[in-house]
């Protein structure tokens, strides 16, 4: 028993039913059905979707976020205070201390990463959709939602010569592979670099110095670095299509992520002085920041007041004294 293709098999009925909800809305619109940049814009719908119902979730990811990085000098001390203790009771001391301090600040380590968590079954729910289109349409087989003649559709569409449901490894390319390999490799690249940049802008702009130099900073380090790597490497086993999906999801986070630093952007963190100045600079007051505490608003608000002002003033040339003849 597939105890894995059981789990997923709800996921490929949604996956596949969103994508031909917006095939048959685009067809309606007059594109052609069997034609791939229809289909191609059905995937990209699809992203549109899940990323829209995920931004509740963006937004508890965000506070979690930033309740992580305000306790930062709380578990430094802590830390300290166990450092070279290596007994049984000790380390349960600081286990209980270390939870004690996530639900005062209502956080804890892995909701950063709930959105990638949600979106993963989707994710291997649309590869086995995708990768298993040319075995489905030999045996004359529908997949998920997709009827049998929705199936033949798809497998016989392509973009720029390359099939949607073709991959760089496996091939499915037929004569078109060379396009097929090419596409892919500049799609890999896409993915992994909208990736790597999401990452380094959070890291340079958004965050406090307390958390650049936390511990937690060293994992998010590495993970700057590992995480695009991974894809890139597993994007070579990755149909056309789901390249297409990871790209675009990859976009929009991107994007998200940009809005957010430029926004609402971490308490004492570059973005968050770069965006008090503006509006001291237009007259405006400082914004209540996500996750800010009073006295560090009101701290910031004084420091972009008076940054502001001294720009605003002009320093007057000072005359030199004549000596008299």
């Amino acid at each position: 028993m597939d105890i894995f293709g059981t789990i997923l098999a709800p996921f490929k009925w949604l996956v596949s039913a969103i994508m031909i909800g917006f095939h048959d809305g685009l067809s309606v619109l007059g594109l052609p059905g069997a034609n791939g940049w229809t289909w191609t814009l059905s995937i990209i719908g699809l992203v549109l979707v899940i990323r829209a119902a995920l931004i509740p979730v963006f937004v508890k990811q965000i506070k979690a976020q930033r309740g992580m990085q305000l306790l930062q000098p709380d578990l430094k001390k802590m830390q300290d205070k166990y450092k070279g203790k290596t007994d049984q009771l000790s380390r349960q001391a600081m286990a209980q201390e270390q939870m004690a301090l996530y639900k005062k600040h209502g956080t804890n380590p892995f909701s950063a990463c709930l959105p990638m968590l949600i979106q993963m079954p989707f994710f291997f729910a649309l590869f086995q959709v995708l990768s298993g289109i040319s075995t489905a349409k030999q045996g004359g087989q529908g997949i998920g939602a997709m009827s049998p003649e929705q199936v033949k559709q798809f497998d016989e569409s392509s973009i720029f010569g390359a099939p949607l449901s073709a991959s760089l490894l496996h091939g499915g390319g037929g004569d078109s592979q060379v396009i097929v390999s090419i596409l892919s490799i500049v799609m890999i690249l896409a993915m992994t670099a909208s990736q790597f940049i999401t990452q380094k802008q959070i890291m340079a702009k958004n965050m406090s110095e307390e958390a650049m130099a936390s511990p937690f900073m060293r994992q998010q380090k590495m993970m700057l670095y590992i995480l695009p790597v991974v894809f890139g490497v597993g994007g070579i086993n990755f149909p056309i299509g789901v390249l297409i999906y990871w790209t675009t999801t990859n976009l929009w986070t991107m994007g998200q992520q940009f809005f957010v630093i430029r926004r609402m952007p971490t308490p004492g963190s570059p973005a968050a002085k770069a965006l008090a100045e503006r509006r001291a600079a237009r007259g405006l007051p400082a914004l209540p920041l996500m996750g800010a505490k009073k006295a560090d608003a009101e701290a910031a608000e004084a420091a972009a007041a008076a940054a502001a002002e001294a720009r605003s003033q002009r320093v007057q040339p000072q005359r030199k004294n004549r000596k008299k003849k």
